[in-house]
């Protein structure tokens, strides 16, 4: 909509105002202001959760995208990675799992709307941000600045994008689920110095997105200068105190981190259900219109895809949906009953009066919505300290808030939802062998990388400097060789020391075939002894990257490999030797990745068996497995390797790094969700490696011999890898009389069997295995709540005296529910 935010568009009659197929969609007239978007007339909240197509399967999209659903979305957002759909120049795939197009028409078949994030800046932890290297390869290109080269760039992907979008009528005011779309991410928090060049790309953007006439409103994340004829919104951990920089825009937080993201050699974080919620319902509180997690469903850094540098293959981020798919309990029921407690209230949101009075000197906030057509009331009552308050609201009664909380209170008067109290159940989800299988070992075929021809010295092009990765791979392999020659015309072997100054990730330096040692880091110094023989030597240096960094002013300028080095050998004198003007041999790649090792159809390797080499670097292994049985999700167990690359039946789970392990200190098991969240909060996984399970996705898997294929860099022993599976094996509720417990074992894959504790009363303990019986418990705690859900999937127990049989005058003020069942 050139010139202003706000106007007039059509948009496909969804499940939300309707039912009709994507393929009969109704239009219906929609427009924003600064408290809602309105649809057919509806004023309505924007609930949204990011789902990254290209980190699941095809064959998980409808699942994913129903769970979020069932969870209380209204909208799905996803990016757009520029690199994974143009990895050379002009050269497209929009095939599998990077077939958005038809992402976006699942999420139409589900009654939903969609959030399409072409960037096509990304960050989003992916490989270079989104960006494909050959971009950073033309000369004169500068990245994200008032470059006509790059604008060119940028401009004819977007026009790609938009135009495939267009074809399939996707956009609303086609009839389609698109209801916003994003140009550039997150460059107000990098612009600074880009200067006055920054402040015109910014322009430009804006002006280039908005000519491409999609009939729906462009936004800006994190950008604060962002032109009226875009809506700038805000991504954070907390946006409550955001405000869009036109008085007119609707409030917007399209990046809500439900958790955060994992590097190799750190800790799992955790995000609390509790707080999660409660950033939510403050920002609501505050005049929210639309808000979205990041991420819904985090997924797997399939093949190269991870960013970082160092990001792991897992991007599970802690978010509602797991890794896999699964519910992430208690974080998506708690939310689920939010998103209710919300939409509840939506008619008196997003058309009333809004007043705020402060309590208890200043910390518990009451802020009335009056709707301005009949005058009914939603009231959001928060408490910021760090301890529990008792509020007297007077005519409206009297409230118990918990520290660090919300509570929405439907017509002023009854509580409908606190951020603390989680009245849902929480799974523990393991990863198992399944019942119906035997334990096997896997029985192993090697085949040697051959580095023969490197280690002599001999690449595939030559260079007299040490060149940047990225200009060197174009990111075609992870894998660089650096080769060069030094005579030493003494007739003794000479002591030395190599020095070489890299700039990352991964080195492994070789004097004369042999390995004088490795150094993994961001940039560092790498100094080893070594002998040189009389005559000529080789020096041969493996470059490894494990992502490329993704994040920061002039990211795509940072050096990859040895990057001009230096590079130098050191002699026992003192006397130093610049090597780095030598004529160096470049080697670019696995010699199995370009014999496709990993594709077991393709036969071009010599694959060895019996006598298993173990414990060795530069190594490739192979075997054949059945797929685990049943329809729960698959992992491989990599325990015992060391750091490489896995692919089933030729599809890449991603790199693997089990033997890199996180700190042993700093879990210590306590987890408070009062007080602002930061990424070092609340973690666990001490001392374990980062990373041992990898996703198999089902569809990868045949129903008869599969075969899983490994490289390993550094020396690993898969003797002890296995597949299993990701099971939903014990639940547990905990919740307040006067409220209903769901208990699900996930899926409908699974039953409960058994329930190991149960209590109506006043219990002790809040987590599973804690429970134990309080000073008063209903007799029929077990019975009543066996009858409710022995041999079901699922079951649903109304909480109350008369569920379990007991008076009135039963228990304390607030009698609670506990359970602990099993699902077989």
């Amino acid at each position: 909509m050139p010139g202003s935010w706000i106007g007039i568009l059509l948009i496909a009659s969804l499940g939300l105002i309707g039912s009709c197929s994507a393929a009969a969609a109704a239009a219906a007239a929609v427009e924003y202001d600064s408290s809602a978007v309105i649809i057919n007339g509806q004023r309505k909240i924007i609930l949204s959760g990011s789902i990254h197509y290209p980190r699941s399967t095809v064959e998980m999209w409808s699942d994913l995208i129903q769970k979020a659903k069932e969870g209380g979305l209204d909208t799905i957002e996803t990016y757009i990675f520029w690199n994974a759909h143009e990895r050379r120049r002009r050269e497209y795939n929009f095939t599998g799992n990077l077939d958005f197009v038809k992402f976006f028409q699942k999420v139409q078949e589900a009654g939903l709307y969609g959030i399409l994030r072409i960037g096509p800046y990304a960050c989003a932890e992916w490989n270079y941000g989104g960006f494909p290297v050959w971009l950073h390869n033309i000369p004169e290109i500068k990245f994200r600045t008032d470059n006509e080269i790059f604008k060119n760039e940028m401009q004819t992907f977007t026009t790609k994008i938009v135009n495939m979008a267009k074809e399939a009528k996707l956009f609303a005011s086609q009839g389609g689920p698109i209801i916003l779309a994003q140009i550039e991410n997150e460059y107000g928090n990098v612009m600074g110095p880009y200067g006055e060049a920054g402040k015109s790309y910014v322009q430009w953007c804006a002006q280039m997105a908005v000519a491409q006439n999609i009939g729906v409103p462009w936004i800006m994340c994190q950008q604060s200068d962002a032109p009226s004829s875009v809506i700038n919104t805000c991504n954070g951990f907390y946006c409550n105190t955001f405000t869009p920089n036109n008085p007119k825009s609707p409030k917007m937080w399209t990046e809500n981190w439900t958790g955060w993201y994992k590097k190799w050699g750190q800790k799992d974080p955790h995000r609390t259900a509790e707080d999660l919620a409660f950033s939510v319902a403050r920002f609501f509180q505050y005049n929210g219109v639309l808000q979205n997690y990041y991420m819904y469903h985090g997924g797997t850094n399939f093949g190269r895809t991870s960013g970082g540098p160092f990001i792991a293959t897992s991007y599970d981020y802690d978010a509602p949906l797991d890794e896999y798919g699964n519910l992430n309990q208690p974080k998506w029921g708690h939310l689920k009953n939010l998103h209710a407690a919300l939409k509840l209230g939506e008619k008196i949101l997003t058309n009333s009066t809004v007043k705020t009075t402060k309590y208890s000197d200043g910390w518990v906030e009451l802020t009335t919505y009056t709707s301005n057509i009949d005058g009914e009331r939603l009231c959001f009552l928060s408490n910021t300290k760090m301890d529990d308050l008792d509020v007297d609201l007077q005519q409206d009664g009297k409230y118990f808030v918990p520290a660090w909380s919300v509570s929405i209170l439907q017509d002023c008067n009854k509580e409908t939802y606190n951020t603390a109290k989680v009245n849902v159940q929480t799974s523990l989800i393991v990863k198992k062998l399944h019942e119906n299988d035997t334990p096997l070992k896997l029985s192993w075929e090697w085949a040697p990388e051959a580095t023969k021809a490197p280690l002599h010295g001999q690449g595939g092009f030559k260079a007299t400097q040490l060149l940047e990765q990225k200009a060197a791979t174009y990111d075609e392999s992870d894998y660089l060789w650096y080769m060069t020659s030094v005579d030493n015309n003494g007739t003794a072997s000479k002591n030395v020391t190599l020095r070489v100054k890299y700039s990352g990730q991964f080195l492994h330096a070789f004097v004369n075939g042999k390995e004088i040692g490795s150094q993994h880091g961001y940039t560092f110094t790498f100094e080893k002894p070594a002998l040189l023989k009389p005559g000529t030597n080789i020096i041969s240096l493996l470059s490894a990257t494990v992502g490329l960094q993704n994040y920061g002013e002039f990211f795509d300028e940072g050096p990859e490999g040895i990057a001009g080095g230096p590079v130098e050998l050191i002699d026992s004198g003192n006397t130093t030797t610049d090597l780095s003007s030598n004529e160096w041999s470049y080697k670019v790649g696995l010699n199995g990745e370009g014999g496709r090792f990993y594709d077991p159809t393709s036969g071009r390797a010599k694959w060895v068996s019996g006598n298993l080499r173990v414990g060795r670097a530069m190594t490739w292994y192979k075997t054949t497995f059945q797929a685990p049985s049943g329809t729960e999700p698959v992992v491989v167990d990599l325990q015992g390797m060391g750091k490489g690359h896995a692919w089933v039946n030729g599809n890449s789970l991603g790199r693997f790094w089990p033997i890199l392990t996180a700190d042993p200190n700093g879990c210590d098991g306590k987890c408070d969700y009062r007080g602002q969240y930061k990424e070092g909060k609340c973690l666990s996984n001490c001392g374990n490696p980062t990373q041992r399970w990898y996703h198999v996705p089902r569809s990868f898997l045949n129903n008869g011999s599969n075969t899983l294929i490994l490289f390993e860099e550094i020396g690993g022993n898969p003797s002890d890898v296995s597949f299993q599976i990701t099971a939903t094996e014990t639940i547990c509720g905990n919740t307040y009389e006067g409220t209903t417990l769901e208990l699900s074992c996930n899926g409908g894959r699974r039953i409960i069997s058994d329930i190991q504790y149960a209590s109506f009363g006043d219990p002790q303990g809040s987590s599973c295995g804690s429970f134990q019986r309080g000073s008063v418990e209903a007799s029929r705690s077990f019975s009543a709540v066996e009858k409710a859900c022995i041999g079901k999937e699922s079951c649903s127990i109304n909480v109350s005296k008369t569920t379990f049989g007991v008076e009135d005058s039963f228990g304390v003020d607030n009698n609670r529910l506990v359970v602990q069942a099993v699902c077989t």
